[in-house]
């Protein structure tokens, strides 16, 4: 069994998880980036105090700037001073000036503010036109990632909390429903609804659920055409038991001492007439209800015909049966068990029907890959539209087919299954020239 559904979900499971937390991952560091910086207009509001503190260095009031920078730290609650930076060589090669440029005493206001770390940076605000700076901790009220903890507890646990909730609850119904459908349906199977079935109920899947359907659905058939086949073989027999038995009875009612051997001659048959449609019948459920293992073997049609049609010549001695067999037809792999009674059985019922003084004709022909055995009788004939129930148990087609003979119609339905069996194959037509012409189609080797 392919396990479709196996793999189905490893993929799922497996790519789908990796590419999300992938992916929140990559979300949870562009906020964490985002919120890393300082806002704009905090921005803004900073680089005014820069300008600010640049007029009054560069007009050279000192007092004026000491002033403002104090009035500033009690306003914002923070420290901050004005200061130039030197780099003064003390040995080695001589400092670059590009490399003096890169020192600096704090933090530009484009930079990231570090979110895990508690006090807040002192920030660095060059002045244009001189290498000094304004050097200010930043305030607590401009301090970027406010909310940062709560955002990254969203991220990190209610995020994927409520995502794979989600993932959860819909594998769940994936998986529930073909099941919810197949407890729906064995429930309906077990209150007798053998119709029942569940694949037209899984769509287009194509998985172990769908092949659990499949399973359920062929346990369902067969075993519905069981119960039913059981059923009607039961109505069928208890039909078909009541006329033996009610002769039966009148003889046993009407029985006379003088004529008792007449009577039990009467009840003899009666008797016969009832074992054989219990064997028939039994015999037609173990066709129809098994599969019947068969011993394989060679066996020549020509020899099998020869026989059956001499026993049928002293069993009808009133009626001819015409037959000019080949030198041999040999059918390997086969069985002569079921093509015995198959054919006998075709045979007798030609018999049966073909009135006193006709004939039956029987040819034996090689047709490509198969043997074709025809026997035709000269008798009424089946209507066009039962051409087909005649292979069925127990169909008769009217009184005047009956031919006042013992018939329970049961002859054609069990050389159907005994031919089946070995795969060969039997139909009906009606000849232009009259009577009923019976094909049997036997494969010259059965695989």
């Amino acid at each position: 069994m392919k396990r479709t559904f196996l793999w189905k979900l490893c993929i799922i499971v497996a790519t789908g998880l990796v590419a999300f937390f992938y992916l929140l991952h990559a979300l949870t560091l562009k906020t964490e980036e985002s919120m890393s910086m300082i806002a704009k207009a905090d921005r803004a509001e900073l680089t005014q105090w820069r300008i600010k503190s640049e007029q009054l260095y560069m007009a050279n009031n000192i007092q004026a700037l000491n002033a403002w920078l104090a009035q500033l730290m009690t306003e914002e609650s923070t420290w901050a001073s004005v200061a130039s930076f030197r780099a003064i060589h003390l040995a080695g090669e001589p400092i670059d000036k590009d490399i003096v440029g890169t020192y600096h005493f704090g933090r530009s206001i484009e930079w990231k503010i570090h979110l895990y770390f508690s006090a807040n940076p002192v920030m660095e605000l060059p002045f244009e036109h001189s290498n000094a700076s304004l050097l200010i901790k930043l305030p607590s009220r401009m301090r970027p990632g406010t909310y940062w903890a709560t955002t990254k507890f969203l991220l990190q646990v209610l995020i994927p909390m409520g995502v794979l909730a989600v993932l959860s609850v819909l594998l769940y119904q994936h998986i529930i429903t073909p099941l919810r459908k197949l407890d729906s349906a064995t429930s309906a199977f077990s209150r007798g609804n053998f119709k029942v079935r569940l694949g037209r109920y899984l769509g287009k899947r194509n998985d172990e659920f769908a092949h659990l359907a499949a399973t359920f659905d062929q346990m369902a058939a067969k075993i519905g055409e069981l119960i039913a086949s059981q059923r009607q073989l039961i109505a069928d027999l208890s039909h078909e038991l009541r006329t033996p038995l009610t002769r039966l009875d009148i003889a046993v009612e009407s029985f006379d001492v003088d004529d008792a051997q007449i009577h039990l001659a009467r009840i003899a048959r009666e008797s016969a007439q009832i074992r054989k449609l219990v064997e028939d019948s039994l015999t037609l459920a173990w066709l129809e209800n098994e599969k019947p293992v068969l011993k394989r073997e060679n066996v020549d049609l020509v020899d099998l015909l020869d026989v059956l049609v001499e026993d049928a010549r002293f069993e009808f001695p009133d009626r001819r049966i015409i037959f000019d067999p080949p030198a041999n037809a040999i059918v390997q792999n086969s069985c002569h068990r079921a093509l015995c009674p198959a054919v006998e059985n075709v045979i007798r019922n030609a018999l049966r029907y073909t009135p006193v003084g006709k004939h039956v004709q029987i040819t034996l022909t090689q047709q490509s890959e198969l043997y074709c055995i025809q026997i035709q009788d000269q008798g009424p004939g089946i209507p066009e539209v039962f051409l087909e129930k005649v292979f069925e148990p127990f169909f008769r087609v009217d009184n005047a087919r009956l031919a006042e003979n013992d018939s329970f119609g049961l002859g054609l339905a069990l050389a159907k299954r005994h031919l089946a069996s070995v795969g060969a194959s039997i139909s009906a037509h009606n000849p232009s020239t009259g009577g009923l012409l019976v094909t049997i189609m036997i494969p010259i080797c059965q695989m």
